[in-house]
Parts: structure tokens; C-alpha cells; sequence
């Protein structure tokens, strides 16, 4: 799966609002070239964390994918503790491999996994926890708005 692809595959799902920060923008110069994920059919970006990601380039505290290398982009998305505790136990990977999905390198405790450029091996995998990460974030955006807690 290509960077493009993926934006494109989230953004059908439904009230995405996709962030890409560049050059011009308020958004830090590491952001640049990343995008963020929420869910907000209001189309307000949230005061939440986004449910997934995509980043093109190390962090100075995440540097384990080795995103510094060519072509190098990884996948981060917000997983329930099944999924996680599913997709990662007795996982000892490489954290810069390839189409292998991993807890992530310094969200993990979190539950949130990862993939460096995905491919054949985890396209369905990433597919499902993307629409089920969204699915989790709808829902919390429903039970706010019922709630009359608008975090919009």
C-alpha cells in the first residue's frame, strides 16, 4: 500500500478529517509531510488524538523504524487490547521491518500498533484496524455528543 492509497482508503470511511501538515502551516516542521487522522463529520478538528497516522521520517524519540531510509513511511494505528494483545504477542520483530505488523515503538503501552510500508502481508490486517480504529472513534464522538461533552 502506497501513502496515497491509504489516505484514500481512510478518508472513505466516513467523517475523516485528514491532516497534513507542510511548509506555510502552523503545524512543527517534524509534522511535515505526515498525516493525522480523526474522526469529525463537523469537519472541527477534535481536541483528541487522531486514530491513526502515517510518518515519513524518524522522530527524535522514535527512531527504531528507521524511517530515514528511502521510500521508508510507517502506519500507526490505535488498536482495542484484543487486536493488540492478538497482533503482537510473542512478537519479537524488527522494528524496521517491513509489512509486519508491530506494537508501536513508543505508543505501544497504549495499544497502538504499526506497520513500515505495508504490502501484501498486511493490507487486510491494516484495513480492518483502520475501519475498526474509526469505528471506536465514531463511537466516542457519539457517547461525547450525547453526552452533551463536546470536544469539537
Amino acid at each position: 500500500m502506497t501513502i496515497d492509497e491509504i489516505r484514500e482508503y481512510v478518508e472513505t470511511l466516513g467523517g475523516v478529517i485528514t491532516l497534513a501538515p507542510q511548509a506555510g502551516d502552523e503545524a512543527p516542521e517534524i509534522s511535515w509531510g505526515d498525516l493525522f487522522f480523526y474522526y469529525s463529520p463537523s469537519g472541527v478538528v477534535p481536541h483528541t488524538q487522531p486514530f491513526a497516522t502515517v510518518v515519513t521520517k524518524d522522530y527524535p524519540d522514535d527512531r527504531e523504524s528507521r524511517l530515514n531510509r528511502p521510500d521508508a513511511f510507517r502506519v500507526n494505528v490505535s488498536a482495542t487490547s484484543e487486536q493488540f494483545e492478538q497482533l503482537t504477542r510473542g512478537s519479537q520483530h524488527d522494528r524496521s521491518a517491513a509489512d509486519v505488523v508491530i506494537a508501536h515503538p513508543v505508543y505501544g503501552s497504549l495499544h497502538w500498533v504499526a506497520v513500515v510500508n505495508p504490502g501484501l502481508a498486511t493490507d487486510a490486517t491494516l484495513r480492518d484496524l483502520l475501519r475498526s480504529a474509526h469505528s471506536h472513534a465514531r463511537e466516542r464522538t457519539e457517547r461525547r455528543s450525547e453526552l452533551g461533552n463536546h470536544s469539537e
